[in-house]
């Protein structure tokens, strides 16, 4: 009988995967990252061990966006004081804090965990085409 392999924080190995967003789709992009943080692309995948990959997210502000989102979609802010709810629309997001922008929109994606919190640090993300991890990436998507 074939025993499942479990594995242990120890014996995670992670790799660092650069993906450029320049003229692909926000939403596809995001699964993709989601995916590669929580770690199911692998064959070792424990639901409950952080075993995903460090992702680099470059040229951020030249993702596409399907529809009227731009200028329709809006993010919302509470502070849990009366009144206090705030709301940016999407293009301000992309142009400002588009860092931001994708940071929420994975979260939305990964466990609402300690181990979620833990796998979103491992995501990088930059608006242009610079970034300071060239000698960490080993692969590209």
């Amino acid at each position: 009988m074939k025993m499942t392999k479990v594995l242990k924080p120890a014996d995670v190995t992670r790799d660092w995967v650069l993906i450029d967003a320049e003229g692909k789709t926000f939403g596809r992009i995001l699964t993709e990252v989601a995916t590669l943080l929580r770690g199911k692309h692998k064959p070792s995948f424990t639901p409950n061990v952080d075993c995903g990959d460090y992702v680099v997210i470059i040229n951020a502000e030249k993702a596409k966006f399907s529809g009227n989102k731009l200028e329709q979609k809006e993010y919302f802010t509470h502070s849990g004081y009366f009144g206090s709810t705030k709301s940016k629309k999407l293009d301000d997001m992309l142009e400002n804090k588009t860092e931001k922008l994708f940071r929420l929109a994975v979260r939305g994606m990964l466990p609402k965990t300690t181990l979620g919190r833990a796998m979103l640090k491992k995501l990088k993300v930059y608006a242009g085409s610079e970034h300071p991890h060239t000698a960490q990436i080993n692969k590209e998507a």
